[in-house]
């Protein structure tokens, strides 16, 4: 009788156990889809602010150094595993970026003199004109890109 007691508490506890570790794995298959869904819906976010930006630099609706800003940021903020080499993947749209990631914007733009606010216009629209066929010819290649994810 008291192997049978024995027996039964064993069984009902491994019951339990295995009960919570199914129960458990169901909760973390749910977290694993809401995750993927999140993930999938800020790609296609993103994917969709890519190509609204390509298009407008196209159309000369968006300045190149802005899109540029904006299309460099929003690629590496991509929630896609592994993680290209973007720098690589679109190299003139990364140079544009570089050469123009040093001039004052937003607030630090608003405190520069006029003056000098000018002085920085006139050294981005230069770069922008050095860069620009090279950027332009590269934005299908981005637009597709982002059309594939």
């Amino acid at each position: 009788m008291g192997w049978t007691l024995i027996m039964i508490a064993g069984v009902a506890i491994i019951l339990g156990l295995g009960f919570y570790a199914g129960r458990l794995l169901f909760l973390l298959k749910q977290q694993n889809t809401r995750q993927q869904a999140a993930r999938d819906k800020r790609v296609e976010t993103i994917s969709e602010s890519v190509l609204t930006i390509s298009m407008a630099m196209e159309q000369q609706q968006c300045e190149l150094s802005e899109g540029a800003i904006r299309i460099v940021n929003l690629l590496h903020a991509l929630p896609v595993d592994p993680q290209p080499d973007y720098r690589e993947k679109f190299p003139h749209i990364h140079a544009l970026f570089i050469a123009v990631s040093g001039f004052a914007i937003l607030e630090a733009r608003q405190k520069l003199s006029k003056a000098e606010r000018r002085k920085q216009d006139v050294a981005r629209e230069q770069i922008e004109s050095e860069h620009e066929s090279k950027v332009l010819s590269e934005l299908p290649e981005i637009k597709a890109y982002c059309e594939a994810l």
